[in-house]
Formats: C-alpha cells, structure tokens, sequence
C-alpha cells in the first residue's frame, strides 16, 4: 500500500463558519473556540475577515497575539485595502497568512464584477502580488471556481502561482458541483497548470446538496492536499464542508484514500458540543461523527451483533471521536473524585473552584434524578465554564398555578448581590409568558425575545431540558443559557442568564 498522503485541515469556523444567520461571536467566544482548534490540531485557522467590521479586525488581531501552533489566516478581496487591513491584523502572528480571493466564473463577470477574463486575471495577480509583499504565506481562491470555464480558471491559477501564491484554493460557493465533476476540475488544474507543483491545491466546498463533504473527498482523490471545512459543518446558506466528517471519513476509509490528517480526534465532540453552545446552533441527534445518536443502538438485532462483535454495527470507535463507549451512569452516592475523573475522560479541564461548583449541582441534579449521564454532566460543565463573571440576579424560588379556568400566574423571587430579596407575581398567556414578564419586572431591564427553545439536554422521561434564548436590549442581542429537570426554571435561568450578561456589559471595567 502507497504511504499515506498528508492532508491540511483549513479550519474556516470563525469566518465562514460564523456567517451562518444567527451564530455571530464576541471577542472572548472567538479566541476560546481558537484555542479549541489549536488543542483539535487543526493546520490553518482562518480567523476573520478583517476589513469587515471594527469586531472582525480586532478578533483576528487577538487570535494572531494569542494563538500558537497554527497558521492563522485572514481574509481579503483582490484589493489594496483589504490586504492591508489584514495584514495589519495578522503581522503578530506566529505563522501568518494572507487569503485572497476574485470571482472568476463567468456569471460573477458579467453580472457582479462588470469585468473581462484580462482584466479578472490582472487583478488577481496585483492583489497576490501586494499580499506577498507583506506575506510569505499567501492563499489565493478564485470565487465560485466550481462553475468557472476549465480553462479560464487554470490561465487563472497559473497566474497566481506565477505572481507568488503558495496554496489555490478552488471554492465550489454556491454547492453546485457534484463529485465526479469536481474530482475531474481538480485532475484538470493537477494535469494543465505548468507551475502547480509550486503550490498546494486547496478545495472549499458548500453544502447546498449535501454534497460537501462527498465533493471534498473527490477533491483529495485527484490530488487536493488541503481541505477547508468548519466544526458541525456551519456556514452561509446550508453550510460548509463538515471537519469532523471530512477527517473521519480519510481517517476510517484510509484504505481507499490512502490519506489521513494530524487531527486530534479525540477532541471532535468537545470541540463540536463548544461550537454549538457558543453559536446556538443545535447538532442534530443523528447527525454523523458528532450526534448524540451517532453511536446509539436501540434494535435488537444489533444490540446482539454489538455484544458478540463490536465491528458488526460500528465503523468507529466511539472513544476514537471523544465520546465516551457508554454512557456512565453516577447517582447521588457518587463523589467527587468520580465524577473529576468522568470529566477529564470528557476532554473538560476544571479548576478546583469549578469542579466544586459542578459538584454541588451534580449532587442536587442526582436528588431529581434516578440516573445521571454523561449528556447530564456535559451540560452541568458547560453550564459552569460558560457562566457570566459576575451573577448580579439569581433565581430563589419560583411558584406556577396554571388551569384552564383561570390564566396562569408566576410568583417569582430573586436575589440581587447575593442579598436582598424580590417578590413578584405575574400573569401571562402560559407560564412562560408569567416567567419572563415577572422577570423583566423584577429586574426592570425591558428585552424583546428574538428566539426561544427548549430540548432535552439528555435522555430519559426524567431529563434535564435545556432552555435557550436570544434577547434584544437597546439594539443588542445577547444569549441566555439555563438547565433544569423543569422548563419553566430553565427558562426563567435562561433568562436570567441572558440580563446578568446585559447587567455585566454595561459594568465600568479595567
């Protein structure tokens, strides 16, 4: 068998990634699921596109002074603004990189950019020109490649080389490529571009028939030596190619691609199970490598095949991807040590003060509960780590009547600073509705709710739901996050959560 081939992971969760409606990050957010791609072992990390916005610039500036033990990438058009803009980002970076991209195809000619084939091939080699000035690490992409003339994109793709780019990524924008027809683009550019061997051959596919991760394999078939992809496959429209998918995929199937990647598997679902609660956006239970069900089975028939032989219903381990091989079952007799050594098996690294805390919740949740899972103390963690700095109101008791006779009422304390102590009693159309007007009365911060939702955290009829919320405040939006074996108080968490972060905002700070 030929030696494995290494493939670069191009991780593009924080800027394309974070173009999906509704899953934008502050500063604090970005820099800690960067480091979550550092500890994935991810090869490039795309951080932003630095001339998007103040909030973009100063993200990717953080992550280039923070960040080490990766490339970290920035964004730009073919102009000199924007290269500059993202270099001045970038230029404290251990290992920088400069990404430039000009739409190539012949609908983005004639419609968006009003340009002839010269004038798009003389713009693409003064924009890589003027980032490798700055740069030695230059990627340049030619937009909506996928639908570009093959041979108009390999005088393209030739020119940048020429002009100084290091790795082409070709970018199927719009999903519309199928794999045959992609494998065969990149077999073209590998066979007709007399200057591809001076750089790597890079594939950026979207998920607009599903077919992104298909598409990027069929890339790495015929000669791709980097894929870009993002964590749970988040992005513009239906997504980008899924990284925990992709390196899965090369990873269990090496004996066809005879590829493989430096991804710390191990790490896929924390990292994963991170991005969807920093983002909001929900894995699906079946969702491949990193859903809930991934490494589920209820029928018999394969319950017996497991027992007798592990391989019969599974490809993977389950311990491979960062799940645990069965749910732990811990209940109230459990201690401390117990439950530190299921969240270090978990991937979480606790403080004492932390593991104290998610110690005492875990001891009121296994009061509730007959059994307590894994799901159950991933939700107790995350709940911990991603606390607001400072809790200015917290829940002390809440009080539901409801009935089809009379309209649902709320009675509601909280406590402020730890010390005084309010009352307040709500009606409402539900008592959801009671909850969050008794709520906003209290803490007199007047919101409009954007999104509510609530789900199982975990399985059982006993289980935790999980309440999760987005609230405007004087133009803001924040996100409130609460837990509880009742909704109505993992709402009113939630809730809460959400105006302690409003409260904390608007502090003075250092």
């Amino acid at each position: 068998m030929s030696e494995a081939r290494r493939i670069k992971i191009f991780d593009t969760t924080l800027r394309d990634g974070e173009q999906s409606p509704g899953a934008s990050m502050n500063l604090a957010e970005k820099v800690e699921i960067a480091q979550a791609l550092v500890d994935l072992q991810v090869d490039i990390l795309e951080a932003g596109f630095p001339i998007a916005s103040p909030g973009d610039f100063e993200a990717v500036r953080e992550i280039a002074g923070q960040i080490r033990g990766v490339t970290v990438c920035g964004l730009a058009r073919c102009n000199t603004a924007d290269i500059d803009r993202a270099w001045e980002a970038l230029k404290c970076a251990e290992s920088p990189r400069i990404h430039v991209f000009l739409a190539t195809s012949a609908i983005h000619r004639e419609f968006k950019l009003k340009m002839t084939q010269a004038e798009i091939i003389e713009r693409a080699v003064a924009g890589v020109r003027h980032a490798v000035a700055h740069c030695d690490d230059v990627e340049f992409s030619p937009e909506d490649a996928a639908r570009t003339e093959r041979d108009f994109l390999a005088q393209v793709v030739e020119a940048a080389i020429q002009a100084g780019a290091t790795t082409i990524n070709i970018p199927d924008t719009v999903g519309y490529a199928v794999p045959k027809q992609l494998g065969e683009t990149v077999a073209f550019l590998m066979n007709k571009v007399p200057n591809i061997d001076r750089a790597a051959l890079s594939i950026h596919c979207h998920n607009d028939l599903g077919l992104a991760v298909a598409n990027s394999l069929a890339a790495v078939e015929n000669g791709a030596r980097q894929v870009e992809c993002t964590v749970n496959g988040i992005g513009e429209r239906a997504g980008n190619c899924s990284l925990e998918e992709l390196v899965m995929a090369l990873k269990t199937r090496s004996d066809y691609y005879h590829a493989d990647t430096r991804v710390n598997t191990r790490r896929l679902v924390p990292t994963s199970r991170l991005v969807s609660n920093i983002t909001g956006l929900q894995v699906q239970r079946n969702k491949a490598i990193v859903g809930r069900n991934a490494f589920a089975h209820e029928a018999g028939i394969h319950q017996d095949g497991l027992l007798k032989e592990r391989t019969t219903y599974e490809i993977m381990r389950p311990e491979d991807v960062g799940f645990a091989k069965t749910d732990l079952v811990l209940g109230k007799h459990s201690g401390r040590a117990a439950l530190a050594d299921r969240a270090r098996a978990m991937g979480y690294r606790l403080t004492g003060e932390q593991l104290q805390t998610v110690f005492e919740q875990f001891k009121l949740l296994a009061d509730k509960k007959k059994e307590v899972y894994d799901g159950d103390i991933a939700v107790l963690i995350e709940q911990e780590i991603r606390a607001v700095p400072h809790e200015e109101w917290a829940l002390v008791s809440f009080h539901v009547t409801s009935s089809t006779a009379s309209p649902p009422r709320v009675r509601l304390t909280l406590a402020r600073g730890g010390q005084e102590f309010v009352e307040e009693s709500s009606m409402g159309d539900g008592p959801i509705d009671a909850a969050f007007w008794a709520t906003e009365k209290i803490t007199g911060v007047k919101t409009v709710c954007k999104d509510f939702r609530v789900r199982s955290a975990t399985i059982g009829h006993d289980a935790q739901g999980e309440a999760t919320l987005e609230i405007e405040h004087e133009g803001e939006t924040y996100r409130g996050r609460g837990v509880s074996t009742d909704t109505v108080e993992a709402t009113i968490k939630a809730l809460l959560n959400a105006i302690n972060r409003i409260v904390f905002s608007k502090k003075p700070r250092d």
